[in-house]
């Protein structure tokens, strides 16, 4: 049996080494493709997380705007008088939706922008009914203005009957009033005579007491009954003279507490009496004027006056 020769040595191994050297070749080209196909991949991933994040940060920015749209609208309704209820309900959900800090997945994304579309559709509707709202409101307060113009008009109307009614009773109450149709007065002397001065001036010796003549007028709008006459002297001094030994006491005049000098009760049946007041005054006349005040419950009848040299 002969043995391998040099040659056919060498001749054999060269074709292993050239196997093996393809076979190193195609493990490099098997890594090289591997590692290309990976990087790919890794990149394709990466991309598609960044994708996928700005496509989550854009979406919660439209939850925000979409947020701050129904609010507005809530605002709105709520001034209305509308119901807010589901659109209450709609913004907790958008706000429990933006508390999540998961990342969204793309399906998850496509569920919520379809939530968002419906949320804007709603929101137009909304602003119809605002709109129609507001004409409605519009028409209410145009009817409530002509309603409360209607009211003031006939408030207006019925203050002016009531003023016109009231400056009537006031009418009636001053032609009701008594009147005086003839006051006169005179001095009666030591003597008990009587003296009568056109000009009203006497002397001192003439003016013992003081005599006065009043003559009630006719009048049918007054109320039958008892009345009460005062007469009231006021000195030169201008303070009245009165003696409550001979009757003076006090009354009333407008709300005020004055003196009077004498008074009578008197039964008026409407029509015309005469009164006669006599008053002696303890001590003598002083020289000066004196001003005679006649009263009638609790109103001046009339006035005159009268001096004394």
């Amino acid at each position: 049996m002969s043995t391998p020769t040099e040659h056919e040595k060498g001749a054999s191994k060269t074709p292993n080494k050239n196997l093996l050297l393809i076979v190193l070749v195609l493990l490099v080209l098997i890594s090289g493709v591997k590692l290309v196909t990976d990087y790919q991949l890794q990149s394709e991933k990466t991309a598609e997380i960044l994708q996928l994040t700005t496509e989550n940060e854009g979406l919660t920015a439209r939850l925000d705007s979409v947020e701050t749209e129904l609010l507005a609208r809530i605002k709105e309704l709520q001034l209305l008088g509308a119901d807010i209820r589901e659109l209450q309900a709609l913004r907790n959900q958008l706000a429990e939706e933006k508390k999540s800090t998961n990342q969204r997945t793309a399906s998850e994304m496509a569920t919520l922008n379809q939530k968002i579309a419906s949320l804007g559709t709603l929101l137009l509707q909304k602003d119809k009914e605002i709109l129609q709202l507001k004409s409605n409101n519009k028409d209410l307060l145009s009817e409530n203005t002509d309603l409360k113009t209607a009211k003031t008009a006939l408030e207006v109307e019925v203050a002016a009957v009531n003023l016109e009614k009231e400056g009537l009773a006031e009418k009636v109450a001053e032609a009701s009033k008594l009147r005086a149709s003839f006051v006169r007065i005179s001095a009666v002397n030591g003597r008990g005579k009587e003296v009568v001065e056109s000009s009203r001036t006497y002397k001192g010796r003439q003016m013992k007491a003081v005599k006065v003549v009043l003559t009630l007028a006719e009048n049918t709008l007054t109320q039958k009954g008892m009345r009460t006459v005062y007469l009231q002297i006021l000195g030169p001094n201008k303070q009245p003279i009165f003696d409550v030994a001979k009757g003076s006491g006090t009354f009333l005049v407008a709300g005020e507490e004055q003196f009077y000098t004498s008074k009578q009760e008197i039964l008026y049946d409407n029509k015309e009496q005469a009164l006669i007041f006599f008053f002696e005054k303890g001590s003598a006349f002083s020289p000066g004027r004196y001003e005679v005040k006649l009263f009638i419950d609790s109103y001046a009848l009339s006035g005159s006056s009268f001096t004394i040299q």
